[in-house]
Order: C-alpha cells, then structure tokens, then sequence
C-alpha cells in the first residue's frame, strides 16, 4: 500500500517599519527575525492538529501597592508619625469616588549601629546597640479608573510616601473571555479536521481521537523589560585619555505577547498594558485503528459428531 505524506507550510510575510521602532533598537540585538519554521515530519498513522487563540481583555480594576517606612528612638514614637502618615492620607484617598485601602503590616524591628568600646592595651572592640525602631507597611488601593493613580500618588507624596510597589490589574469578565476562547477554538479546529480530510481523501470520524487543552493568563506586571537608550561615541581616544562615563538612563516599557503564533485573536489592537489569555488545544487522530472495528475475525463450526473446530476467514489459502 502506498501511503501519501503532505507537509503544510506558511510562508511569512514581515515589513519593517523602522522610523516607528522606537529607540529599543539602540539596544544590540538581532534586526531580522527567523523565519524558519520547524515541522516535524508526518507521522504514517497519526495527525496531530493544534489550535491556539489569544485574547486581549481589558482591565476594569487595579489594586496598587505603596510601600511605607518609618524610623524612630521610640516604639511609641515610630508608631505615632507612622499612624500619621497614613490617617492624613487616608482621609484625602476616600475622597475619591469607588476606592478601597486596606493596611498590611510587613515588619516591626529594632535598628541597631555600632558603639566603640575602648580599652588600653587592647584593639577597639566594636558592638552593635540598639538606637531605635523600623517600622514597615504596604498600603493597597483598589480603584477602577486608571486615571486616578495620578491622584493618588500625589496625594501619598505629599506625606512623604513614593514607593509604588507594582499595580495588579483584575477584569470580572475573565470567565466569559475564557469560554469565548473554547468556541472560537472549537469552530477552528473543526475547519481544520475538513481542511485535513480533503487534502488526504480520508473521513476521520471513526478514528480513534484523543484531545488536550489548557489556558495560561499573563498579566501586564509580568510583561514589562528594561533597555537603555543611548548612542555610545565613535571618537578615538588615547588609552592614557581620563574619561568620564555619563550614567545611561534605564527605562521599562511593556511587551505584551505578539499574535503573530496564534489561529486567533479576540481583541487584537490594543493601546494599555492589558491581562492576556491564551487557550491551546490539541487533537491527535490516530488514522489506522477505528472505533468499533476487529482486526481478527473467526468462526466455530460444529460438526455431525458435536465437535467445535475453529476456522480462521482471514487466512489466505
């Protein structure tokens, strides 16, 4: 029996716009991408169809985290400027409509620095005394307007707190998102299979399946990368030259996964760090065993003397 082999590849197509690159091209880097594609080789009874969609779902919740910390001679003291600080700009943060602040204690210890112990016919001896109190706390603020962040990181820096910690964005339609992801995938991979069973001349629905899948959600805190933006000197300098180094500006900026791997994509344009949702399922048609089927078939025969002899139909003469 002859058996066909098709191998299916894309070819990709990539235009580059480089006055839009943005100064990440500074960095040293590869300028083209690959454009190889890894295919394994067909396999002679099995076909294995993979679907992957992407969604893009917007935020309509954040929660940012500022860290805050206080030092003083005094237990009583480090408490009461840190209760301070925080009563102050509380009040101001609720006058925003829709936002919520919660307190979260992180450490109460005692700083410690070095007294000098001195003696006549020996080396100093150095020992660590308390002086006083650290006191740390995060305070969390949910609120829905991305706007609002501006407001509130100016009211906290007019209390002396600047340390914003990181954002977390929430979206309550995550489910729904996540269901639209199962659809749309299903619809593609039942194109496939057609696409697969005319290219082959084959009906794959007695085969033998077996189907995977899985999501994976990445949010914007977790797509965030540094560069630094500068163009170094070509001037040639003497080796015995004293130069002075100006320190680069490191920056970040948000990458979010492309969706040039996916068969889809729910909401591709976007313009803010969004949650990313990405859906995979994969189908394994096995094309040589199918359901129901018996790769051996015999028969008994009774004889006039009540013997049962076994005959063998699938045996060539």
């Amino acid at each position: 029996m002859k058996k066909l082999f098709l191998c299916i590849s894309a070819v990709v197509f990539q235009t580059a716009f480089g006055q839009f690159s943005g100064n990440i091209n500074y960095q040293n880097q590869v300028r083209y991408a690959d454009t190889t594609i890894n295919i394994a080789p067909p396999s002679p009874s099995d076909i294995v169809i993979s679907i992957k969609g992407l969604a893009n779902v917007k935020a309509n919740q954040y929660v940012a985290i500022f860290s805050l910390t206080q030092v003083a001679e005094t237990a009583e003291e480090v408490n009461e400027l840190m209760d301070k600080r925080l009563t102050s700009s509380l009040a101001q943060i609720k006058l925003n409509k829709g936002v919520e602040t919660y307190v979260d204690m992180i450490s109460f210890v005692p700083v410690y620095q070095f007294s000098v112990e001195k003696k006549i016919f020996s080396k100093k001896t150095y020992n660590e005394v308390p002086t006083g109190f650290e006191l740390k706390k995060n305070l969390h603020i949910k609120f829905s307007d991305p706007a609002q962040l501006n407001q509130l990181i100016t009211i906290l820096s007019g209390h002396e707190i600047y340390d914003l910690v990181r954002v977390d964005y929430f979206a309550d339609n995550l489910e729904t998102i996540k269901k639209d992801l199962m659809n749309k995938a299903k619809t593609t991979l039942q194109e496939k299979i057609k696409t697969y069973e005319a290219l082959l001349g084959e009906f794959f629905a007695t085969a033998n399946k077996s189907i995977n899948d899985g999501y994976k959600t990445i949010l914007p805190v977790e797509s965030y990368k540094s560069y630094e933006a500068y163009n170094s000197s070509t001037l040639a300098l003497n080796k015995f030259a004293n130069v002075n180094q100006a320190n680069k500006s490191t920056t970040l900026y948000y990458q979010p996964v492309l969706d040039k791997e996916f068969d889809f994509v729910i909401n591709p344009t976007i313009v803010e760090p969004v949650i990313q949702v990405i859906y995979e399922v994969k189908l394994v048609i096995n094309k040589e065993k199918k359901m129901g089927s018996k790769d051996h078939k015999s028969y008994l025969l009774i004889t006039p003397n009540g013997e049962m002899k076994e005959l063998n139909m699938n045996s060539t003469p």
